[in-house]
């Protein structure tokens, strides 16, 4: 073959791969208003920047027929690109090419792009859309799926590793997602379970749809398996662009600075967020947009266990993590699906860097049986945990209750917090003061001509000498009691002190999240 006839053989290669399942299978996904591998990918991606690796790979599966079909680039398109000017490697699932099925050499390639961002110190991003394993390709398919939760774990805490579901994901192929940083579904468009509807009406009889058993509604407010919901595949590529933005492209580095002209840093609406009435509740959106610079805040888990926010953020310029109890939800007790939720996103942050600031109003771990049966003592200790080995800058802030256990749960200073601040309104005790009067002054009370008055003239006595800030204050375990207004400025105060805050490597634990 003259030089010629080999330059138009590759071109012809790369029209067949480039056709993706060919036109009636992009047709068939235009149509369910889901777009192909390749425009998912340059969607993500900034503009040009996408380079291709593996196009050419085939499957060499021989069994069943398999001998005869061509499934151009294996069913998942591999390569790297940037978002944003940094680089990011990206793998995307063709559901029109086989339907996107998962057999021995599409594993490879997968493997072979997350190995290669692992080497390179690069985030991974998946687009998952997959009718699961290739079933003609039998354990060498099971391999490929254990090949790749060895990567995930692998790179998990060295590289930021996010799953964009947008289309089916079920059986083993959810735990790949599971094993990830961040995991974004479109509604009404994606799902993941283990065993789908099928299989739990033949065996429980159980009647369910697939998008009430895993759509992206039940994911983020029941199961909590995800961590976004996005109205559209556009919308869920633009969050993984704004959630690369809060992190570096590695460990060891620190996350993007973004330019921050600095002014007047006093936020007067924080004086009046606190009712005066102290089983009130309030909004702590309220003091995290004070807080945060203008239109910085993303949320996470906004649906899912509410009765605690996470959300990334900037204060200055500088990325933060922050965790905020949430009074308008169980009055911002923790629990177990709190306590869950709120240690995976601390151990996030501090694999990354992102310091950690902590908006605490919490009246203690909620009661009940059915959750010390299903272990709130277990899960609450992952907090703990969690706060103790954490070794980014951490900084609290005590708007109003903090009680009991949940209060030295919420990163106290004996947890490690580098700053602590508490507002005036803040009631730091070992309970509140009507259980601690009840305790404390039990046989005045009962002895007393009006039981009912000398509880309250007990509770006004205990709720001024006890439930302050001062005494705690005046122990050391708060640094500074502030004007509210001027939380913001504080905080970043702190963050320039503690910018070079050396880290002291914690051995691996033994406290599973």
């Amino acid at each position: 073959m003259t030089t010629s006839e080999k330059i138009a053989q590759l071109e012809a290669e790369s029209a067949r791969v480039l056709a993706c399942g060919g036109p009636k299978a992009v047709d068939k996904q235009h149509k369910l208003g889901k777009q192909t591998a390749r425009e998912r990918i340059e969607m993500l991606l900034d503009k040009g920047t996408f380079t291709e690796v593996d196009r050419f790979v085939r499957h060499r599966c021989t069994a069943f027929g398999m001998g005869e079909k061509d499934i151009p680039a294996d069913g998942v398109v591999t390569g790297y690109g940037k978002v944003d000017g940094r680089t990011v490697f990206v793998y995307a699932q063709d559901f029109t090419a086989q339907g996107g099925s998962l057999g021995e050499m599409h594993a490879a390639k997968i493997c072979k792009i997350m190995d290669m961002a692992l080497a390179a110190g690069c985030p991974v991003v998946g687009l998952c859309d997959s009718g699961g394993a290739r079933i003609q390709e039998a354990v060498d398919a099971l391999s490929g799926y254990g090949q790749i939760f060895y990567r995930n774990a692998r790179c998990s805490g060295r590289i930021p590793q996010i799953s964009v579901i947008m289309g089916p994901c079920a059986g083993g192929a959810v735990y790949s997602p599971a094993l990830t940083d961040f995991i974004i579904m479109v509604d009404k468009e994606s799902q993941m379970f283990i065993t789908g509807p099928s299989v739990i009406a033949a065996t429980t009889g159980e009647e369910i749809s697939g998008e009430e058993l895993g759509g992206a509604d039940t994911h983020t407010t029941v199961s909590g398996v995800a961590h976004l919901a996005a109205g559209s595949e556009e919308e869920a590529l633009q969050a993984v662009r704004k959630l690369l933005g809060y992190l570096p492209s590695r460990a060891g580095e620190k996350p993007p600075r973004m330019p921050y002209v600095p002014g007047d840093e006093n936020r007067p609406e924080l004086d009046g967020v606190i009712p005066d009435h102290s089983n009130l509740p309030y909004d702590v959106h309220d003091v995290i947009d004070a807080i945060l610079d203008p239109d910085s805040c993303m949320e996470l888990q906004p649906w899912y266990a509410d009765n605690i926010v996470t959300c990334f953020g900037r204060i200055g310029g500088r990325s933060v993590g922050v965790i905020a109890n949430q009074p308008f939800s169980m009055g911002g007790s923790l629990d177990i699906n709190a306590s869950d939720k709120a240690a995976r996103f601390i151990q996030l942050c501090d694999a990354f860097d992102v310091p950690l600031v902590n908006l605490v109003d919490v009246p203690g771990f909620l009661p009940g049986a059915d959750q010390e049966h299903a272990g709130i003592i277990r899960h609450g200790a992952k907090l703990l945990y969690v706060y103790s080995v954490a070794e980014v800058p951490k900084l609290t802030v005590v708007l109003r209750k903090a009680y009991g256990g949940s209060y030295l749960a919420m990163c106290s200073k004996d947890l490690g917090a580098d700053f602590v601040y508490a507002w005036p309104t803040a009631e730091i005790a070992v309970m509140g003061a009507a259980g601690a009067a009840n305790v404390v002054f039990r046989k005045e009370i009962q002895a007393a001509e009006d039981p009912e008055a000398a509880r309250a003239e007990k509770i006004e006595l205990y709720s001024r000498q006890f439930a302050t800030p001062y005494m705690a204050a005046a122990r050391g375990f708060v640094d500074l009691v502030i004007h509210p207004a001027q939380t913001r400025a504080f905080l970043m105060e702190a963050l320039e002190l503690l910018e070079q805050k050396e880290r002291q490597p914690h051995p691996r634990g033994n406290m599973p999240l």
